[in-house]
């Protein structure tokens, strides 16, 4: 299949070489622009950190003060950030259930006692109320924008002439947020209809809600909010 992968990079480019492995012809188009924020972190200590994607793994490696968080355990929403997490020289990292509800029930569980102090380094724009979550139970914890996901408003030009040409048969999509940046940028191309044709692989109905708000009917969600469930959801159109 001709493939569209709307992921920011890193990430695009690995997803790429998966789908390419797998004989598809694949163009990427990364709809969002990944920045670090100027995190005002506060004093330590922390008794761990919480962070609910890969990007937020990402900054913290590079952050100032990286080596305060090295030495604590992590608390991951799942297992592709479990894994950006080691990569990135966490030792320690506890991986949920592959989304926020879940992750919430496995830290109310683990800091149940009031005098435990948690950070979580988060991304500007967040689809869930962990910090609520878990504040119900008592649970004392701190959010901290470390990065944000910018918005691109246009398509490349080859992006845009693939899309309005019908050359596209289907388009990845892995957050709300670049699902969001793709209906705007095909509106503001002028290529709406033609951008909703294609089937739309989607990580969750969160994200695929901006899709099927703007109309498309060839919506396709994964079974599981991970790249393997991704991958497969892909392999059995």
């Amino acid at each position: 299949m001709r493939l569209l992968v709307t992921r920011p990079e890193p990430d695009a480019q690995r997803t790429a070489s998966a789908l390419r492995r797998h004989d598809h012809q694949v163009m990427v188009v990364p709809l969002l622009v990944i920045e670090p924020a100027a995190a005002d972190l506060g004093p330590g200590p922390w008794d761990a950190l919480v962070m609910t994607s890969a990007n937020s793994c990402r900054a913290a490696a590079k952050h100032p003060r990286r080596n305060e968080f090295m030495a604590l355990p992590v608390f991951v929403v799942g297992r592709y950030s479990a894994d950006t997490a080691r990569a990135a020289g966490f030792t320690e990292v506890v991986s949920g259930g592959g989304d926020a509800k879940e992750l919430a029930k496995l830290i109310k569980a683990r800091f149940s006692a009031r005098d435990k102090r948690l950070l979580y380094l988060a991304g500007e724009d967040r689809a869930a109320d962990l910090a609520g979550e878990v504040a119900a139970q008592g649970v004392v914890m701190k959010t901290v924008v470390i990065y944000r996901a910018i918005k691109v408003t246009q398509f490349p030009l080859p992006a845009r002439d693939a899309l309005a040409g019908r050359e596209i048969d289907g388009v990845l999509h892995f957050s709300r947020r670049s699902a969001e940046a793709y209906v705007s940028c095909a509106a503001a191309a002028g290529i709406l209809d033609r951008a909703l044709a294609p089937f739309h692989y989607c990580l969750s109905p969160q994200v695929a809600r901006p899709l099927t708000e703007a109309g498309s009917a060839t919506v396709r969600i994964s079974a599981r909010p991970d790249k393997p469930a991704m991958m497969e959801l892909v392999g059995t159109r």
